[in-house]
């Protein structure tokens, strides 16, 4: 018996991630300035030189283009590895004590947060007055939590954490906001050293004191 196999062309493969990372620099630029609710999708495939078929095309809707961008933005490329999956996961549980854990953590923190807060901040704004958005927003907010809570077990395991389990991931997942990011470094101009200082020396004081409010 003959099995006919769908041929999938390179070139055409390639053409078609060029043609999916031109929507989504369009978005990245449009979403922020002037904004997600003042950009219509022919706005972004003007932007990006295609057809507003494509964008729906690759996209389907405004609102997952949203969902990638913020997907992609993150994780720095649009690779389909999950950021449990990633070296540099695996290069802080290598580590063994609880500061050296956060600061590799600490430089993946401001590398991502480089590339990201312009859209993160839009993302947050527009979560104020659109239901897309918002829903996105929380999404984002609920897997920050999560991520916090295993990065939290992992800090755990050194033996030197002296607050609970759901303390620690709380100021895990605060010391991270995007908005401290902003102030410190876009705003008030902290150069990245300095904010990966005081992102290790700030979460350290809080997980080395004693959970007062423990059971």
């Amino acid at each position: 018996m003959t099995v006919n196999r769908r041929y999938v062309s390179p070139r055409r493969q390639e053409q078609a991630r060029q043609t999916r990372r031109a929507i989504l620099d369009a978005a990245a630029k449009l979403f922020v300035d002037p904004g997600y609710a003042a950009t219509p999708l022919t706005a972004v495939a003007a932007e990006a030189g295609v057809a507003v078929q494509t964008v729906y095309a690759v996209f389907g809707n405004k609102r997952q283009l949203l969902s990638d961008l913020v997907d992609v933005t993150l994780a720095g490329d649009d690779e389909p590895v999950a950021l449990p999956d990633r070296a540099f996961v695996a290069e802080i549980r290598a580590l063994t004590g609880l500061r050296a854990k956060l600061a590799r953590f600490a430089r993946h923190l401001t590398e991502t947060h480089a590339r990201q807060v312009h859209v993160m901040l839009a993302l947050a704004g527009a979560a104020t007055a659109d239901a897309d958005a918002a829903a996105i927003w929380r999404k984002n907010l609920e897997e920050r939590r999560r991520g916090m809570l295993m990065f939290a077990a992992d800090l755990a395991a050194t033996g030197e954490v002296r607050v609970s389990a759901g303390r620690a991931a709380d100021a895990l997942w605060l010391a991270q906001d995007i908005r401290n990011y902003d102030w410190l470094v876009v705003q008030q101009g902290w150069s990245a050293e300095q904010f990966q200082q005081w992102y290790v020396d700030s979460v350290a004081a809080v997980l080395g004191a004693p959970d007062l409010n423990a059971s």
